[in-house]
């Protein structure tokens, strides 16, 4: 992680990274750039409070997987922050992130797959009103993404396009959805194929 300096834009994306994979590696590329941030922080969860523990590799190579993924890309860091936070829910995350680092602005980052899920999350309703939100395409998902309860709830504080490079330092609920380049990469589909991930 590099040294912190005041008004730095940070993207942070969460998630199990059951294995870390090029899907990762594409739509934190596109944050970079779309959202115009410093550095974008991968968020390893000890252990996704939605998901089972049957499938699911140890922190440690999680962690080791997703730091050679995203070795390509200087700007993304992979790291242990929520374990070492003890958080496993995103708004407890997030509060914690803004509390110890007050000087950064930060964007959760997600995708479009978790937007249908989220009002199944801890006070999802309570993460939108805490840090801005920036949604990206997945397949399968973006078709119905934005006729869901989350995205109907804050409605109002849906941001325009061309003002997502802005999106970091907006004041919230703020939160945009990108049509980007797809990508169908994904951990379940690494898992199904050669059971280890790597």
């Amino acid at each position: 992680m590099s040294p912190i300096t005041r008004g730095q834009r940070v993207g942070l994306l969460g998630g199990s990274f059951n294995p870390a994979h090029e899907g990762h590696m594409h739509i934190s590329s596109l944050a970079l750039k779309i959202l115009k941030l410093d550095e974008l922080w991968w968020l390893v969860s000890p252990q996704n409070p939605l998901k089972t523990k049957s499938d699911m590799a140890s922190f440690k190579d999680r962690m080791r997987v997703a730091k050679k993924i995203a070795a390509y890309n200087p700007n993304i860091v992979v790291s242990d922050l929520e374990n070492c936070l003890s958080t496993c829910h995103t708004v407890d995350t997030i509060k914690s992130l803004k509390a110890k680092f007050p000087e950064i602005s930060f964007v959760w980052v997600m995708g479009a797959d978790l937007l249908v899920q989220v009002p199944q999350w801890k006070r999802w309703r309570a993460l939108f009103r805490i840090v801005p939100i920036a949604i990206f395409a997945r397949p399968a998902y973006s078709a119905r993404v934005l006729s869901g309860k989350a995205a109907r709830h804050f409605k109002g504080a849906r941001v325009a396009r061309y003002r997502v490079g802005s999106l970091a330092k907006m004041r919230p609920p703020a939160w945009a959805y990108m049509r980007t380049r797809l990508n169908r990469q994904s951990a379940t589909r690494i898992r199904a194929k050669d059971g280890h991930g790597e």
